[in-house]
């Protein structure tokens, strides 16, 4: 049935497209054939073969040929009953002159692209959204904004986004590049969004124009907006260290390819025999400096590479020259997460026998030799070398310079480490620029400049004080205010009980105003991570949204400001992973650590397909190892 019915498309689609009789194309399920010459064998000297030479054939060469039909089959189907949009399409798009020799305009007279090549004219009226970045933060508001509320246009250095918790298993092979991107103009098409491949280079705030500088081209235009988002991320600061051009980062795709490369030729030029001892051994030297989650998987990678596929390959010799080294600034390698995860990563680094260097400040890198101060058990220090054939730098962020631009033009930006937002992702000093990421910061509240503010809406009977039902209505009005306090106002009875010095059962302006200031001490920026940026675009996504159809303040009063949750922290550490998550639940080991973390990830994919090749990856190293070649 299903084949008659096939046949019948097929035969009027043909015959449809391309004005053919209704003889022409006519096939049934068991042979393909026109309808006028209905033979199947019309050709006499061609005789068909025996059954029994037919039933002789391998069946995998069954199984190749029936493949090899089915697929073509399917891309006949699928050409063929595919609906011409084209010129539905064209006729909705429109191309002015202005899109194509722009004007030009703005305080440098550069070109104004106040049209797009791919506009349609329901984008004309709408307000203009820019965002500019293309990683978690520009990806998630992509993902959660209503569709056909802007005219979205997408600025990204790169036209992929990149899944960067898993970047450190791409320098080895574990998996293969491709399965950690996604094309950037892919996930704008669900809002309609144009996209350009270039680098934001300045912001008009005055005139609400970005300047754009397109990859390939040293031209500059401008692009306005009504509403800007600025999701750039952040580079590696330097810390003032000497001789970072001899160094490699782990931030983009680019730098995995040559540091997979790099790895790969250290080790084969390692393997010659003209190669010297001490030579061999600056070659097989692999230091990372700074003890975060970036640096410690990436050993950890390094670590699985060696122990797995390097001495199937590889001469012995070789393998035991293999050394990795971690230098770090302070008393434990992954110094966020609970020190009795950090010490149970450096025990098991140790029996690896990868050194794990702490409480050791770089102080330059040359070529091929890394110097650092060690800081020993009597508080002296000295001066310690380390040679290396490749120096992975990776110690913390700073601002880049497109955000540091924009610092320099708002006085309320002024000497701030990154973008400082409100808790609406606000940038401050404007009303229509949003941050996000790592490139920003929102800005801490000062509970005890909202003292009295926060202590007369929980005073109910005005009595100058605070019972315990009263003090609850303080907590839940500073959470909802400021949710960046949130962890610090869990237990409500404890914090009552801790700050009733008097024990009089009810908390006087004093006692609140010490329980306030001990908050604000402990208050901390949100961490740079990808889970963070996530949160932040879903939420400005919905914020956004609210925006198109209401005024600030009521968008404001719907949406309410920015609550971060915190699910958890992991790390890899060689087919084993750690993690600590809500309610002080640890994950400490195990190859069910190992198989969590790669569901968390797995999980966490923007697609379908990365999420399949990710499988694949996974699959084929367990089977076959790792591609130890360097191409």
């Amino acid at each position: 049935m299903a084949a008659s019915r096939l046949s019948r498309v097929f035969s009027q689609r043909l015959g449809s497209k391309y004005n053919l009789p209704r003889s022409v194309g006519h096939f049934n399920s068991r042979h393909l054939t026109s309808s006028a010459n209905p033979n199947p064998n019309p050709n006499p000297n061609l005789v068909p073969k025996p059954k029994h030479i037919l039933k002789s054939k391998d069946n995998l060469t069954r199984a190749t040929i029936a493949a090899g039909v089915l697929g073509s089959t399917g891309g006949l189907a699928y050409y063929l009953l595919q609906d011409d949009d084209d010129e539905e399409f064209e006729s909705h798009t429109i191309v002015p002159d202005s899109a194509i020799y722009p004007p030009t305009g703005g305080p440098k007279d550069l070109p104004v692209a106040s049209h797009y090549l791919d506009e349609t004219e329901d984008m004309v009226n709408k307000p203009r959204l820019v965002i500019v970045g293309g990683g978690w933060g520009a990806v998630s508001i992509m993902k959660s904004l209503e569709k056909d509320k802007y005219n979205v246009t997408v600025v990204s250095e790169n036209n992929y986004f990149l899944f960067t918790p898993l970047l450190p298993s791409a320098t080895v092979g574990t998996l293969e590049m491709r399965s950690l991107v996604e094309p950037l103009r892919k996930i704008a098409s669900r809002i309609h969004a144009h996209f350009f491949e270039g680098q934001a280079v300045d912001v008009d705030v005055e005139n609400n124009l970005l300047e754009v500088k397109g990859r390939g081209s040293d031209e500059t235009f401008y692009i306005p907006y009504d509403k800007l988002v600025v999701a750039v991320g952040a580079t590696s600061i330097t810390h003032g260290v000497e001789g970072l051009d001899n160094t490699v980062s782990l931030k983009t795709i680019q730098d995995a390819i040559d540091i997979r490369r790099r790895v790969t030729t250290n080790v084969e030029k390692a393997c010659l025999p003209t190669t010297s001892p001490e030579e061999r051994k600056r070659l097989l030297s692999f230091v990372i400096c700074g003890g975060g989650p970036t640096g410690v998987e990436f050993a950890a990678e390094l670590l699985d590479w060696v122990s797995e596929d390097f001495v199937k390959w590889f001469p012995k010799l070789i393998r035991e020259e293999i050394n990795v080294s971690i230098i770090q600034s302070r008393d434990h390698i992954l110094n966020t997460f609970d020190v009795q995860i950090s010490n149970y990563a450096e025990k098991r680094f140790n029996r690896k026998h990868i050194k794990v260097i702490t409480n050791a400040r770089v102080q330059r890198i040359e070529d091929g030799k890394v110097i650092y101060k060690q800081k020993s058990s009597d508080n002296t220090t000295e001066d310690v070398e380390i040679p290396f054939g490749l120096c992975l730098w990776s110690t913390g962020i700073a601002m880049t310079p497109f955000a540091k631009k924009i610092t320099d033009k708002l006085p309320e930006q002024a000497h701030q480490r990154a973008l400082t937002t409100d808790g609406y992702l606000r940038l401050r000093g404007t009303d229509n620029i949003f941050a996000l990421g790592d490139c920003a910061s929102i800005e801490n509240p000062k509970l005890i400049e909202h003292l009295m503010e926060i202590f007369e809406m929980a005073d109910q009977n005005r009595d100058g004080s605070l019972t315990k039902s009263e003090f609850g209505l303080c907590i839940d009005h500073m959470r909802k205010k400021f949710p960046l306090t949130e962890q610090h106002l869990e237990n409500v009875k404890e914090l009552f009980d801790v700050y009733d010095t008097d024990k009089n059962g009810t908390l006087e302006i004093e006692e609140m105003r010490n329980m306030l200031t001990s908050v604000d001490s402990k208050m901390t920026n949100l961490p740079a991570t990808a889970q963070v940026a996530n949160q932040q675009g879903r939420y400005l996504g919905r914020y956004l949204s609210a925006l198109a159809e209401k005024d600030s303040a009521l968008a404001s009063q719907i949406v309410g400001p920015f609550h971060y949750s915190h699910m958890g922290a992991l790390a890899y550490l060689g087919n084993t992973a750690v993690g600590e998550f809500n309610k002080g639940f640890k994950m400490i080991g195990g190859l069910w650590a190992l198989y969590l973390w790669r569901s968390v990830y797995w999980s966490e994919q923007v697609s379908a397909r990365t999420r399949v090749n990710l499988s694949i990856d996974w699959t084929k190293r367990a089977i076959w190892g790792r591609d130890i070649s360097t191409v």
